[in-house]
């Protein structure tokens, strides 16, 4: 007995099931699994290889373990359907080839969107449908299920084709897209792998391969689900209207992301500064470029704001960066002798660079002391800068401890109002007197 069963066949299948020889095909079916579990164990090696397409987790997840498995029960029974009536073969030809074709297709869905939350359901969704399929299949409900809908005709335009043959077309499609994913990613993580400096131009070789992989598996599709591509002319229009007009955003993402890559003014790895947000570029996609802060947080970034916005590389040409601080120093203070030493101790800082050099500057007389500013220059921006200006300012701090010099504080002078006798009239200045106001004049400490 070969393919599906009709009703009259149902019974002889039972009888077949119950006979001795079902145990010899269970015997000669659990050898066969057994011998598939242990060339996929052996091949994967102890260790899971991590997101691994071929064996996945385990042994049994991944898409190796069905086709060896489903090949080695396929010449099984070819090899014993001379000497003995076939029926738990029957059943487990269907069953592996289900589980190989979703094992397949979610795993290439996992490769593919490896974030994407709709890939679980779509598992689930896909799992249903093929067992369902398996089950019609075996009774033999499926081909009478297949001539209703051969039945039923579709009409677009001029072509008119039965519902059959799109759901046909539909399966054909679905698999030639989960081959051109597989593929594609295939090839992206050969072109991605061990690059370094001219991982932006692999980044754009993947990301156009992708897309005119996906475009010509898109084609094998409508091709298999019974389409005239001639039609595509119309839709062709239509979409570059619909770019014209509502999807110029999303086509100019698309552009300025491969422009991006072909000029590599901007490449995974810099540091840059993109309308006040500033951190490392993570990855550039064809429509946006995701930027990673030192504190954690991403910016998902349009392409189109890189290529029309103004963009502070620090990578680009050089990666050394000049950090300033302030601190301000009592006036009376000796400048000629503080400075030098002020500079000797942000010296003494370990990320501070020794050439260029430190510098202090006299910036500005301040309402209350002498503003000093500090400039350093650092060459590992990516590490941080608020931790290194930290340093910097307890540096500072101890040697003005060390050296007795004073930060000032803010002071403000009141004057009191006199009579002709001399004496203080106002009851708001005894006040002022009582809220904190020295003798002299000045705020009390």
């Amino acid at each position: 007995m070969s393919g599906p069963l009709s009703a009259g066949d149902i019974g002889q299948f039972v009888d077949a099931l119950l006979k001795p020889s079902a145990l010899i095909e269970l015997a000669v079916l659990g050898g066969c699994l057994l011998l598939a579990w242990i060339i996929v164990r052996l091949a994967r090696g102890p260790v899971p290889r991590k997101g691994s397409m071929w064996f996945g987790r385990g042994v049994v997840d991944g898409v190796f373990f069905p086709l060896l498995a489903l090949l080695l029960v396929v010449t099984a029974r070819w090899t014993l359907q001379s000497v003995l009536p076939i029926a738990v073969f029957r059943l487990a030809v269907p069953v592996l080839l289900s589980l190989a074709v979703i094992r397949l297709t979610v795993r290439v869905g996992r490769a593919s969107f490896p974030d994407s939350q709709l890939v679980r359901v779509f598992e689930r969704s896909l799992s249903w449908v093929v067992w369902l399929g398996v089950v019609l299949w075996i009774t033999g409900v499926l081909p009478a299920v297949m001539q209703e809908l051969d039945g039923i005709k579709l009409s677009f335009g001029a072509t008119k084709i039965t519902v059959r043959n799109l759901l046909e077309g539909l399966i054909t499609g679905g698999l030639v897209l989960v081959l051109v994913l597989w593929l594609s990613a295939l090839l992206e993580g050969r072109l991605l792998s061990g690059a370094t400096d001219n991982i932006s131009i692999r980044k754009m070789a993947a990301n156009s391969l992708r897309v005119i992989l996906l475009f010509v598996g898109l084609m094998f599709a409508l091709s298999a689900a019974g389409i005239d591509l001639t039609a595509l002319g119309v839709l062709g229009g239509a979409i570059g209207v619909g770019i014209g007009f509502g999807l110029q955003k999303l086509a100019a993402n698309y552009i300025s992301g491969f422009v991006i890559l072909a000029e590599r003014s901007m490449r995974i790895g810099d540091l840059v500064k993109v309308d006040g947000f500033e951190g490392r570029i993570t990855d550039i996609s064809t429509r946006f470029t995701v930027i990673r802060a030192i504190n954690g947080r991403e910016s998902i970034v349009p392409n189109e704001m890189m290529i029309t916005q103004r963009v502070e590389n620090a990578s680009l040409a050089d990666s050394r960066l000049l950090l300033n601080t302030v601190v301000q120093v009592a006036y009376g203070s000796d400048l000629d002798t503080v400075m030098p030493q002020l500079v000797q101790a942000v010296a003494t800082v370990p990320r501070v660079m020794a050439e260029p050099g430190p510098a202090v500057l006299l910036t500005n007389f301040a309402a209350d002391g002498l503003e000093l500013t500090f400039g350093f220059w650092i060459a590992d921006p990516e590490n941080g800068q608020g931790n290194v200006r930290s340093e910097v300012n307890l540096a500072i701090l101890r040697a003005l401890n060390g050296l007795g010099v004073e930060i000032p504080f803010p002071q403000r002078v009141l004057h009191r109002a006199r009579t002709d006798a001399g004496v203080a009239a106002a009851p708001a200045d005894a006040s002022a007197c009582d809220a904190g106001v020295k003798p002299g004049g000045g705020l009390a400490a």
